[in-house]
């Protein structure tokens, strides 16, 4: 099906402002409130545990106020695609980071456990609006090769961020599980810029108010992909603590190492990714697949600290170049009244994965009869997947960094 949908022409906007740094700045900062919300508080979930537990159901409940926000992005980002393209990019964008901060910081104050699952989940709500505006943003304001290298920079500044932020939470809870929370109003700082440095770009010549529909042929093939990306993606992170303690390493800081090198190497693969888009997702796609194989593969039958750290590096370079390849992918087949839907799907997608990934290994662990086990399961898929894409795709000859028509 996908290796027909090489020629797409998309109507872009007319560029009467030109963005800059200072765009890309804010847009990148934008993105990385998702990440705030994944990772900041999970070091202190144990105080969390202690502190309510007296609560029904606290075991539950507090794991979940850590993931809920996942599977809100991944559930609401394609509403707020529907809004960004029948309304506004900025007016949300902006919306969204306010209540962010808001919602983010209620933990501050509210003595319910109840209630502060309740705030997380508009946090998620605010996270898919904030994470489809700045992606459509991104696309609105640059296109061909600086659009692919600034959507692999997204992803470089994300798989940092998170390193950071999951040390930021370390720091701070250790004056108290409340502590992290402070850091959503960070989200009050942003926007101040943001409403003034950012603009809602006009709506091309010959695009109508209604709206367009979407090219779900062509969208089709990148979005599900996508989804079975947020499982590989999200597999090491979750589970590569479990691996190392398994085979007896329990150290917390040969952990963190392990784990830094890994987005070290999403990082590099994010890079990588941006030099190299000009090969389109036919060349790609199949050699991402094989690196996250090949590191999914040794982390499987690793009995040592060495062949995890390398599998897990190979993983995260391929699934580093792997999302911004999709994505690009992705808004590269939608024009300009079509690319907020397109986006918030895509990131739904994505999110989706990401969320039913730790489901997923355990269902797998549970035939397969360990995680290890379970992890090589997914490596085979991803071979799976480089053999499929690189069947599917030998007549596409598109790249990623090519300039669109002008409207």
């Amino acid at each position: 099906m996908m290796k027909n949908d090489t020629a797409v022409v998309v109507a872009e906007a007319p560029r009467t402002r030109q963005a800059g740094v200072t765009q890309l700045v804010l847009l990148l900062a934008g993105s990385c409130m998702a990440v705030l919300g994944s990772v900041l508080i999970a070091p202190v979930l144990p105080q969390m545990t202690a502190e309510f537990a007296d609560t029904p159901g606290v075991d539950l409940l507090v794991p979940v106020a850590l993931t809920v926000p996942a599977l809100m992005i991944g559930l609401a980002a394609p509403f707020a695609g529907l809004v960004v393209d029948a309304v506004d990019r900025k007016r949300l964008l902006l919306v969204g980071m306010v209540l962010y901060a808001v919602l983010g910081t209620a933990p501050l104050y509210l003595d319910s456990l109840g209630a502060i699952v309740a705030t997380r989940v508009g946090v998620g709500l605010c996270e898919a609006a904030i994470m489809t505006c700045c992606t459509t943003l991104i696309g609105d304001y640059w296109s061909g090769a600086r659009r692919s290298r600034y959507l692999g920079l997204q992803t470089l500044v994300a798989a940092v961020a998170a390193t950071v932020f999951f040390a930021v939470g370390g720091l701070l809870g250790a004056s108290g599980w409340r502590t992290p929370f402070w850091l959503y109003a960070v989200a009050l700082v942003i926007v101040v810029p943001m409403a003034f440095l950012l603009w809602q770009p006009a709506r091309p010549a010959g695009v109508r108010r209604r709206l367009e529909p979407l090219p779900w042929r062509v969208l089709a093939g990148p979005c599900a992909v996508s989804f079975l990306g947020g499982v590989w993606f999200y597999t090491l992170i979750v589970e590569l603590s479990f691996v190392l303690t398994g085979l007896g390493i329990g150290d917390p800081g040969t952990i963190g190492a392990v784990s830094a090198g890994m987005s070290l190497a999403t990082a590099a693969g994010a890079v990588l990714f941006g030099r190299t888009a000009g090969r389109g997702p036919r060349v790609l796609l199949p050699v991402e697949f094989v690196l996250t194989a090949a590191g999914m593969g040794l982390v499987a039958v690793a009995g040592s600290l060495p062949v995890v750290a390398v599998g897990a590096v190979l993983t995260g370079l391929g699934t580093g170049m792997l999302l911004p390849t999709l994505l690009t992918w992705a808004m590269n087949r939608l024009d300009f009244g079509q690319r907020g839907r397109g986006t918030g799907i895509w990131t739904g997608s994505l999110f989706i994965g990401q969320f039913l990934c730790p489901l997923l290994i355990a269902a797998v662990a549970a035939l397969t009869g360990g995680l290890q086990a379970s992890i090589g399961v997914l490596g085979v898929a991803a071979a799976v997947m480089a053999v499929v894409t690189f069947l599917a795709l030998r007549g596409n000859d598109e790249a990623l960094d090519a300039e669109a028509p002008q409207a």
